[in-house]
């Protein structure tokens, strides 16, 4: 071996040592690896305060890999599919109950030594929630709280503009057949919470009669329920304007449009970010029913930083970080403090009060909370949590990519054709000046 080969080997050696991947590999027992979704935590005061405060209560050090995810499923196929080794992730209910039945996940070491276990501040309400991820034959036998802690929780429902829409035209999820509608609805490109929603809305005479009740509709999917929920989505195609994530409630914030079936998270950031421009919103739950929706912390199965990640998990349970991490994101915390309650309870901002005795106990019965990101236990009655739809995700895809296939909009419609038809155009405009270029090349040549 030559002598500049030996060299080029050394230092290809040194620079490897030296990435961080390897350092991170070399020093694993003291490295917390966090597997998030963007923009969901208080960076400054929250995360980052995290090593300090681990090692006050263990006397070790921790060093954190923050990461983040935008799709709960690309999150799952690189632990059960890649075995990447996140010590703790924050999947949403679905994801989590397909975890369990699967067994990706470790159970929490709840044993904190003298540090008092935060995650039994957890409310109830949010506990028996979570056990609902748990397969029916397994419930007594399995605890969801010894796999999983929750984090935020909300709703779906209408975020609507009140200049052009009136709440009596959508309290029911029939408002989404309304003509005057037109081109002015967007809708979630998330089929399972669309789903969620629709079926309770078409089966709603069904639950009328007591024939079947909204977690059962929710919780069992098949062939008849989906087939009802496509006709209904069909039938309200000509109304919607597009199918979004994320962008809708910028769009609506800024008046853009009338009315979004929208996440209570992010209806409450588009509330405050439209009044800062002069425009009002409003968000409402159908009276049929809706879903709601829980993200939680886990750990993994392939995870090597079992004692890091459960004290992460305490850590973020603590009644002040909860409200640190509220007040930063805009979404609301499972826990159910007195100092939570203290926090949500504000007469200044909420003229009318709430019945919250379902999430924070029977003192709770007349808060002035914020009802988009509190609601009355009247909505929360007609709630159901939305699980994975297992064998039949294939079918839901199906249903989902029919109904989207040919859908633009009217308005989006008109825009693409018009786009096509410049493009065309230019096309043919360059193509006749290139034709000509080379004529003349070919007369100057000869």
């Amino acid at each position: 071996m030559n002598k500049q080969l030996r060299t080029l080997i050394v230092l290809v050696m040194a620079a490897l040592m030296a990435c961080p991947v390897f350092t991170q590999a070399a020093d694993r027992a003291h490295t917390l690896k966090v597997y998030n979704w963007a923009d969901y935590i208080d960076m400054d005061n929250v995360l980052n305060k995290f090593p300090a405060w681990y090692k006050e209560q263990t006397g070790e050090d921790v060093e954190i890999i923050y990461q983040t995810f935008d799709i709960n499923e690309s999150m799952l196929t690189e632990i059960e599919i890649g075995h990447e080794d996140y010590d703790v992730i924050c999947p949403s209910e679905y994801i989590i109950e397909r975890m369990l039945r699967r067994g990706l996940l470790q159970p929490i070491n709840k044993n904190f030594g003298e540090l008092p276990d935060y995650t039994k501040l957890v409310a109830p309400f949010a506990q028996r929630m979570f056990q609902q991820m748990v397969a029916e034959e397994e419930q007594e036998d399995m605890k969801a709280s010894d796999y999983t802690v929750g984090y935020m929780w909300g709703t779906t429902g209408f975020l609507y503009n009140p200049k052009f829409v009136d709440e009596a035209d959508i309290r029911s999820l029939g408002g989404l057949l309304n003509p005057k509608f037109k081109d002015r609805i967007f809708m979630k490109d998330a089929f399972r919470d669309v789903y969620s929603v629709v079926v309770l809305y078409v089966y709603r005479d069904e639950i009328a009669r007591g024939e079947v009740t909204r977690d059962e509709l929710v919780a069992h999917v098949t062939d008849e329920r989906i087939a009802r929920v496509e006709e209904f989505l069909r039938e309200a195609k000509s109304n919607i304007a597009g199918w979004e994530v994320d962008f809708g409630k910028e769009e609506m914030a800024k008046g853009k449009t009338w009315l979004n079936l929208s996440w209570s998270g992010d209806a409450q950031w588009a509330i405050d970010e439209a009044s800062e421009v002069g425009v009002e919103l409003k968000y409402i739950v159908p009276e049929e029913g809706s879903n709601v929706w829980f993200d939680g912390w886990c750990i993994p199965k392939y995870a090597q930083n079992v004692k890091a990640a459960s004290y992460f998990i305490n850590y973020l349970c603590m009644p002040e970080n909860a409200i640190l991490n509220m007040e930063e994101i805009g979404y609301v915390s499972v826990i159910a403090s007195p100092e939570i309650l203290e926090w949500a309870n504000n007469a200044e901002d909420n003229e009318q009060t709430a019945d919250l005795s379902y999430f924070f106990g029977p003192e709770a019965t007349a808060i002035h909370a914020n009802q988009v990101l509190y609601p009355d236990k009247s909505v929360i009655d007609r709630c159901a949590l939305m699980h994975d739809c297992d064998t039949k995700t294939g079918a839901m895809l199906d249903m989902w990519n029919r109904v989207k296939g040919d859908n633009l909009g009217g308005s989006n419609l008109m825009m693409i054709v018009g786009i096509v038809i410049v493009l065309l155009i230019l096309f043919f405009v360059i193509l006749g000046i290139n034709k000509n270029k080379q004529k003349k090349l070919r007369n100057r040549r000869h």
